[in-house]
């Protein structure tokens, strides 16, 4: 495995290798203690599994305020997404800026968000599943969102939306969603 690091603190495109044989091939996706070298946290609380039919799904963006808040390590195992992580530290120099990687089964990369990232992604293909590794338990009262074409943060989606959820669909624009408290950053 190799992290590449992006522009925003903490967010790492996660490349694996292949071992091929006659069988087809093994790849590694996780390692605590590769996390751990380099002080990403390595706790696996949860395990997650979207199935999404259409392309075009959209879902986001999310994050859990603290004492729960989530570090995730998301794969897409078929089909392909635009995968987003956003900044919603506000005492961050990159609050509300975002980052955004392809990932798909055949790169087989993943991307790693540490605790105080929103994400997000929306379906390049139809009949797309996307696994989540997460730090923290689903907290209902902690979670938060805010709009998936907020103008404050501008993400860019390359495809028109056409499916989301009446919850993602209504989130209030970050600036509304973000103020609740400590996000949970690792360093505060």
């Amino acid at each position: 495995m190799t992290f590449e690091p992006t522009r925003l603190a903490g967010v790492f495109v996660v490349h694996t290798q292949a071992i091929p044989d006659a069988r087809g091939y093994f790849v590694r996706t996780f390692s605590a203690d590769d996390f751990r070298a380099r002080q990403l946290n390595p706790v696996i609380a949860q395990a997650n599994t979207s199935h999404n039919r259409r392309r075009g799904t959209l879902r986001g963006m999310h994050f859990q305020h603290a004492p729960a808040a989530e570090a995730k390590l998301v794969q897409c195992t078929r089909g392909a997404i635009y995968d987003v992580a956003v900044d919603v530290r506000p005492d961050s120099p990159t609050y509300r800026q975002w980052v955004s990687c392809e990932l798909s089964a055949t790169n087989r990369r993943a991307l790693y968000l540490p605790e105080g990232c929103a994400h997000g992604f929306q379906t390049l293909e139809d009949d797309t599943d996307v696994s989540y590794l997460v730090s923290h338990p689903y907290a209902p009262d902690l979670a938060d969102g805010f709009r998936y074409d907020d103008p404050a943060v501008g993400i860019a989606w390359p495809l028109a939306v056409t499916v989301i959820s009446e919850r993602d669909a209504q989130w209030p624009a970050l600036v509304t969603a973000a103020p609740r408290g400590d996000t949970g950053r690792p360093d505060a």
